[in-house]
């Protein structure tokens, strides 16, 4: 369903009203296209503190495609100003430090192009240095405000790293417009994340960035329709052969997508006792890529709710990701340097009311990735993250109540609904060969939603 308030508040009238009333004024976000692949303007460079990243840093942002600057272009001051701004904050260690990163931002912040990006650089936590560990947790604080503040379809977001090389996947999603729909984001990158401690990270950068799943196989479940249909297009663009997953009522769906991409359709229903080995046996060379998208929701208040309702949600959403995802990796199905990319939720990191039995079902999924991330790199050379979408339009929240679907649209610094691409651009940057470093991470698609973390 078309968000008819964005496209009001696009217009002259709208913005007057709006502007007058006090209301939202949402911003149309600039989302990756063959046509405008890259953001428009040039990227501009800040340091705060004495930069740990020199000389990887410079080398990575050079092959981002925007045109580095150290200061912001005059002939960018006017209409398109910076499309980027990147803060290297690694080195900042006190509350000194701190005032470094308002007198870097402070006078560049409005230069910021509508739909541009703001990355902060950070460093871990220093447990042996509480005076560090105090500026640096700081910055988290700092770039979720400076989000929520910032308006105009911007995007602030903070990566913690040692290594600049190891972020270059990341780095290249989050100065592009791929990334429109994720901010307020704090991402891990390396052996310093804290659910992979001793992990090893050994990102492969591909031949092509362009298509950088080319020659690997990607399974979704639930790929049919609405954000899974999304999902399976993605990885295809990206070179992927995508295997389209979906219950067997869903078949001439699944078959439907998966010629369309020149992928293949697996009818299934993913909560069979015996799908993980079905699964291998209908791949017998082999997966490179687990999309866990497959997902139902039966919601009511608990005290109106059977047990058939919540049994069904739990054993879709989280008992057969659990399930399949073992036999996969003890098979060894799921090949070294593979991905696995689990859906959870903001209603598992913040709750919902009338879904406990789906907000459980999500949390699970959360606590599913941040204990076996460190054994499945270490065991089996797999990475394993989540994406944790908040309000999507699609049919689903088409039919919720117009009031409560204004305000899931609105809660959040974008002041809109994100769209099924988003978590499926955020996926693809997931499951990138380059992306190895990243790890037992949740990443919310949310827009920067207010509700939870």
């Amino acid at each position: 369903m078309a968000d008819r308030y964005l496209s009001f508040t696009g217009t002259a009238p709208g913005r007057f009203l709006s502007r007058r009333l006090g209301l939202p004024q949402p911003a149309a976000l600039h989302r990756w296209s063959p046509q405008r692949p890259s953001l428009d303007g040039a990227l501009l460079r800040l340091t705060a503190g004495k930069s740990e990243l020199d000389p990887d840093l410079a080398s990575v942002l050079g092959r981002t495609g925007l045109k580095v600057a150290e200061a912001v272009p005059a002939a960018s001051a006017g209409a398109l100003g910076a499309a980027a701004v990147v803060l290297d904050a690694s080195g900042v260690r006190d509350v000194d430090g701190l005032g470094e990163v308002h007198a870097a931002l402070h006078p560049v912040v409005r230069s910021v192009a509508a739909s541009g990006r703001v990355v902060v650089l950070g460093a871990p936590l220093d447990a042996g240095d509480h005076h560090q560990a105090a500026a640096q947790q700081a910055l988290e604080g700092f770039t979720r405000s400076l989000g929520k503040e910032i308006g105009r379809g911007r995007t602030v977001n903070l990566v913690r790293l040692t290594d600049a090389s190891a972020a270059e996947s990341t780095l290249r999603f989050l100065l592009s417009p791929r990334s429109a729909y994720v901010s307020g984001q704090v991402i891990h990158v390396g052996a310093d994340a804290p659910t992979v401690p001793t992990a090893p990270t050994v990102p492969t950068a591909p031949g092509d960035w362009d298509r950088p799943l080319a020659g690997r196989t990607a399974l979704v479940t639930g790929g049919a329709r609405g954000i899974g249909e999304a999902v399976a297009e993605t990885l295809a663009r990206d070179g992927a052969h995508v295997v389209v997953l979906d219950v067997p009522a869903a078949e001439a769906d699944a078959r439907r997508v998966a010629e369309r991409l020149g992928g293949t359709a697996l009818p299934l229903d993913i909560t069979a006792a015996d799908a993980g080995e079905r699964i291998a046996a209908a791949l017998p060379d082999g997966l490179d890529v687990l999309i866990h998208n497959a997902g139902i929701t039966r919601d009511r208040r608990l005290v109106n709710m059977p047990a058939e309702r919540w049994g069904s949600v739990l054993e879709v959403n989280l008992a057969s990701v659990l399930r399949t995802t073992d036999a996969l990796l003890a098979s060894g199905a799921l090949r070294r340097g593979g991905r696995i990319v689990a859906t959870a939720s903001i209603a598992g990191l913040a709750g919902n009311a009338g879904q406990t039995n789906y907000g459980a079902s999500k949390a699970g999924v959360a606590g599913m990735v941040r204990a076996l991330a460190p054994r499945a790199l270490a065991e089996h050379g797999v990475t394993v993250n989540a994406v944790a979408p908040g309000f999507i339009e699609t049919k689903m929240t088409a039919a919720v109540p117009l009031f409560i679907r204004e305000a899931g649209r609105r809660m959040n610094s974008l002041a809109q609904g994100g769209l099924p691409v988003d978590v499926a651009e955020t996926t693809a940057w997931l499951a990138h060969p380059a992306s190895g470093a990243v790890n037992g991470q949740v990443v919310r698609v949310c827009g920067q939603s207010l509700l939870g973390a």
